[in-house]
């Protein structure tokens, strides 16, 4: 499907708007040529400085009976003409498709920011809803739910002192790769007599930050990857090397995602416990055996069940799970049998993920020659979801969203009052710095509230071995900046 757009500093936001409408269709945005179904004009094209007048205008020649849109605007900020851009497109496409988004003209991963601003200027919940579904076009039950979770968030960031920072450290090795995969992961079997050598280059990393900071972190998290693909030995060294070399007394959350059940054993799990991480993952993803087999998961749900009360014998009280709504060939009943499951394990927390189809992932190839599998009615599934969420005593405390993710929805995390994620709100709300060690992490640098900066390390394991010294020297010019 083809936009005609003659400002190109609003592709990013009206290609996302024009996907959301229509998942299925390649997307291009081209500056020049005729007879495209949608096309706008934003005048001036090319403005200079931040104050822009002219006016917008939004017609789809292509198809019958859908009215152009049109507006003159000035005493603009550019944020502002790129809404005003989107809640016109939006009109026309709603003419089109007779379909409206969850989110309206939402198209950023983090929706909880706009509420949470309005909450810290002193905006009571009533004049957050009016702004939000005046300015974004959100349904209510998105803006409500929006907003409930920035109140949460809120509170947990209110207990974090000024100045603090993350550690997370990235184990990048799993059983294998499942289909619906795009972080960086690689099956252990193939770097098992390389893996002490990748630790020592993630050590390299720490030491670094020991040395930066003059306190230790509000959190820990060993994430990947899956962080027990490592064996005891190697999980005890890793551990006890952030303890040795960080003060430990402020951090008030320490969690390795032990992830796929068929990587956990006893003896890593009392590893854990032993190092004083107190908060793990077990994530099924799904708890229908057909399609572990499909998306390339070698466990089973007995797995599952094994892992949950094997880590409960332990002692750990805050276990999280993971599962994904949107699954290929997932309809009512499966997700209703995860969600039965979900009852017998229950999970200290719950993260609900709405499948999204990366580029990178093998399931976007298996997809396009399976149409048939599927899932068309995320938003019931996900609403499924949420109430069992909500049943087990959960209450959601942060929200994210992807590109190109089913019915347009999110990702949302649901926890006990004292069990919430305090490293996830940390990430999502951008507060504080994080100091990511391992191939394909990114560090992020805090300035302000307003401004950060990222470092990223090569996701290719081998080079970031090899290149371990490039990867501290990004971290030394980041973190050694002035303000």
């Amino acid at each position: 499907m083809q936009v005609i757009l003659n400002s190109p500093g609003f592709s990013y936001d009206v290609h996302s708007l024009v996907k959301a409408f229509y998942p299925e269709e390649d997307i291009v945005i081209t500056d020049e040529g005729t007879g495209a179904p949608i096309s706008i004009r934003i005048d001036p094209a090319d403005p200079a400085g931040d104050d822009i007048r002219g006016s917008v205008s939004i017609t789809a020649p292509q198809s019958r009976d859908v009215a152009a849109r049109f507006e003159e605007f000035s005493h603009l900020s550019r944020p502002e003409v790129k809404n005003l851009v989107k809640r016109l497109l939006y009109a026309v496409l709603f003419d089109i498709t007779h379909r409206t988004l969850p989110w309206g003209t939402m198209t950023g991963i983090r929706p909880v920011k706009v509420p949470m601003k309005l909450i810290r200027q002193g905006c009571d919940d009533a004049a957050i809803k009016d702004y939000m579904q005046s300015v974004y076009l959100t349904g209510d039950e998105k803006t409500d739910l929006a907003i409930e979770i920035a109140h949460t968030e809120k509170k947990i960031l209110d207990l974090t002192e000024p100045g603090g920072y993350s550690l997370y450290i990235g184990i990048p090795f799993c059983p294998t790769t499942c289909m619906y995969c795009s972080f960086t992961s690689y099956p252990i079997a193939s770097w098992k007599e390389r893996v002490d050598d990748y630790l020592l280059a993630v050590k390299r990393e720490l030491d670094f930050f020991a040395g930066y900071y003059d306190r230790g972190p509000d959190s820990v998290y060993i994430g990947g990857g899956t962080p027990t693909t490592l064996s005891p030995k190697q999980l005890s060294d890793l551990l006890g090397y952030v303890e040795d070399n960080f003060d430990m007394s402020l951090c008030r959350e320490r969690t390795v995602e032990a992830g796929r059940p068929d990587s956990i054993t006893k003896e890593k799990l009392c590893v854990i416990k032993e190092h004083g991480f107190d908060r793990i993952s077990i994530n099924p993803q799904t708890m229908n055996d057909k399609t572990l087999r499909l998306i390339g998961r070698r466990h089973t749900t007995d797995d599952v069940y094994a892992a949950f009360e094997t880590a409960r014998s332990v002692g750990f009280s805050n276990i999280n799970t993971d599962i994904i709504i949107g699954l290929p060939g997932e309809g009512e009943k499966e997700v209703e049998g995860t969600l039965s499951a979900m009852s017998s394990l229950s999970p200290d927390s719950l993260t609900i993920h709405s499948m999204a189809i990366k580029r990178a992932a093998a399931m976007n190839d298996f997809l396009s020659g399976h149409g048939q599998l599927r899932v068309k009615d995320t938003k019931k599934l996900m609403d499924m979801a949420e109430e069992a969420a909500r049943g087990l005593g959960l209450m959601p405390y942060y929200l994210y969203r992807q590109k190109n993710m089913s019915g347009n929805l999110e990702n949302i995390g649901f926890a006990r009052k004292d069990c919430f994620g305090i490293y996830n709100v940390l990430i999502m709300e951008e507060v504080s710095d994080i100091a990511a060690a391992g191939a394909g992490t990114i560090s992020k640098r805090v300035f302000s509230q307003d401004r950060y900066e990222r470092c990223d390390n090569v996701k290719d394991v081998a080079m970031y071995m090899d290149r371990i010294d490039e990867m501290i020297d990004r971290k030394k010019k980041l973190f050694n900046k002035g303000e």
